[in-house]
């Protein structure tokens, strides 16, 4: 098929997209392995009780994630999306069986470096993919529905595991689930996905977006929107690092059961997935600046309250408001770094953002765990709110994006 013949939008190529919809649930349903009952596991089988020592998983989840983001977006064009999509799963078929059977922490440390790696490759391919094929409009869209899949899923799974664990014991039965998604995963990247090359190249003959000058520097910070969202991509995982490795334990010194931990921390990324169908819609047609302002605010809001509430209905409350915050920050983020780059610089630059914005998770591990365990657990969620808030407040300064228009180089 010649460059001519490829049609970019979602109605023309609602197969493939579709198809990319499914495969990032099955991505984001690994992380959910982990999400409501490794910390128990780590306090539980390992005598884990330190918070910067328990947090190392997500710290190295964080490191590893990052820089294999932006690996993957610099080789993008070299290797096709398809490829690195596929490898990406290789790395991840191990994972739920070193999580079932580590007879220590050091391997539960070395299934997060795997899990990383699957996860960097395999999302941000997924993620670049749907752009490629969505063309300049329903951007928004494209990246709702991509975040809806794989964030829900987070949550379904979180919740089943937790569900599970409760009922038969923290491991090897949770961690069943995670072997099916990974060979359904890696079996629908080989033999139904399709590369979308030449997508890019259509859509590269008529973008009007001009070529960034330093691809890793105006993405990290001299452009003053690419570098505003990606400040912004950094506290979001920053804060939802904590909220991954804190929570559980706030919940469990509250005498929450093993299955309201799941349920509390599954609303959280459920509502932000869901909330993401909405949202990635509204970031085609409202002001991009203001829906990250308001969701960094909210988030940040929701963080400054949780250290004080008892009960399942507060809990549930404030997971819904932050999931609510990041639903309205995550397609935006995506959608407005799609807008303002070149096509061909848009793989390096989305590897680039989301090389600092994965980053947080290791950054926000390492400070919550540090200011837990010389605090407190209420000391550091409150800390990470006020981060939240300051970076409401640089959105809302330095941002300055016309609407419809490239950025300004």
């Amino acid at each position: 098929m010649s460059e001519s013949a490829v049609r970019l939008g979602l109605r023309e190529n609602i197969g493939q997209f579709t198809l990319l919809v499914v495969v990032n649930a099955f991505v984001g349903g690994m992380v959910g392995l982990e999400r409501s009952i490794l910390p128990q596991i780590a306090e539980a089988e390992f005598a884990i009780a330190a918070k910067t020592a328990l947090f190392s998983f997500i710290v190295v989840f964080g490191f590893v994630k990052a820089f294999t983001n932006y690996f993957t977006g610099a080789l993008a064009n070299r290797f096709g999306r398809r490829n690195l999509l596929i490898l990406g799963w290789l790395f991840g078929l191990p994972v739920p069986f070193i999580l079932m059977y580590a007879p220590s922490w050091n391997w539960i440390i070395a299934a997060n470096v795997l899990l990383g790696i699957n996860q960097g490759l395999a999302w941000s391919s997924t993620v670049v993919m749907k752009i490629d094929l969505i063309g300049e409009r329903n951007r928004g869209l494209a990246m709702g529905l991509n975040e809806f899949a794989g964030y829900v899923s987070v949550g379904l799974i979180a919740f089943v595991t937790g569900w599970v664990a409760g009922e038969y014991g923290l491991r090897p039965y949770p961690f069943y689930i995670g072997i099916a998604m990974a060979a359904i995963g890696l079996a629908m990247s080989v033999f139904l996905i399709r590369d979308t090359r030449r997508h890019v190249a259509r859509e590269s003959e008529t973008s009007q977006a001009a070529k960034l000058r330093s691809i890793f520097w105006d993405t990290t910070l001299r452009d003053r929107n690419l570098g505003s969202i990606t400040q912004a991509g950094l506290v979001n995982n920053l804060n939802d690092g904590m909220v991954w490795g804190i929570l559980p334990v706030i919940l469990a010194a509250k005498r929450f059961s093993l299955p309201e931990i799941g349920a509390i921390t599954a609303i959280y990324p459920a509502v932000w997935g869901f909330g993401q169908l909405f949202t990635g819609k509204m970031a085609d047609h409202f002001d991009k600046k203001r829906m990250l302002f308001v969701g960094m605010l909210l988030q940040g809001l929701a963080l400054l309250v949780m250290p004080f509430a008892e009960t399942m209905a507060a809990y549930i409350g404030l997971a819904t408001l932050l999931g609510c915050g990041t639903a309205m920050v995550y397609p935006t983020f995506l959608a407005a770094i799609a807008e303002i780059t070149h096509p061909e610089d848009r793989p390096k630059s989305v590897g680039v953002f989301r090389l600092w914005r994965d980053l947080g998770y290791a950054f926000g591990a390492i400070l919550t765990g540090i200011i837990a365990d010389s605090f407190g657990l209420s000391a550091s969620v409150i800390t990470i709110g006020a981060l939240t808030i300051l970076s409401a407040a640089i959105l809302q300064l330095r941002m300055n994006l016309p609407k419809g228009l490239p950025a300004a180089r």
